[in-house]
C-alpha cells in the first residue's frame, strides 16, 4: 500500500468528517470507500462506452435495428413477468409484410 496526500479544501474536510461518524467510520475509511466507489464507476461507464461504440459499429456494418416503442413493449413485458418474444429488427418486420 502506498501513500498519497490530498489537500481537502476544509469545507470539504467539515463535511466529511461528520459522514464518516454517521457510518462508524474513520474520515480516512470513509475517503477510500468513496475513492472506491467512484472507481468502480468511472469502469462501468468506460465498459458502457465501449460496448456503445461496438453495437454502433455492428449498426454501421449493417447490423439489425429496432423499433424503440417495439424494444420499450418487450422491456415493459419482461418486467411484468410476462414471457413475450424478442422484437424482430425492422428488416425482419418489413419482410413479413409488416
Amino acid at each position: 500500500m502506498s501513500t498519497t496526500t490530498l489537500k481537502l479544501p476544509d469545507e470539504l474536510k467539515a463535511r466529511i468528517a461528520p459522514l464518516a461518524a454517521s457510518a462508524g467510520k474513520t474520515p480516512h475509511a470513509w475517503m477510500i470507500e468513496a475513492l472506491q466507489a467512484q472507481v468502480a464507476l468511472a469502469d462501468l461507464r468506460q465498459a458502457f462506452v465501449r460496448e456503445a461504440r461496438q453495437r454502433a459499429a455492428e449498426v454501421d456494418a449493417g447490423g439489425p435495428l429496432f423499433a424503440m416503442d417495439d424494444v420499450a413493449a418487450y422491456l415493459r413485458a419482461r418486467r411484468a413477468g410476462g414471457t413475450v418474444e424478442r422484437p424482430a429488427s425492422v428488416d425482419a418486420r418489413s419482410s413479413r409484410g409488416r
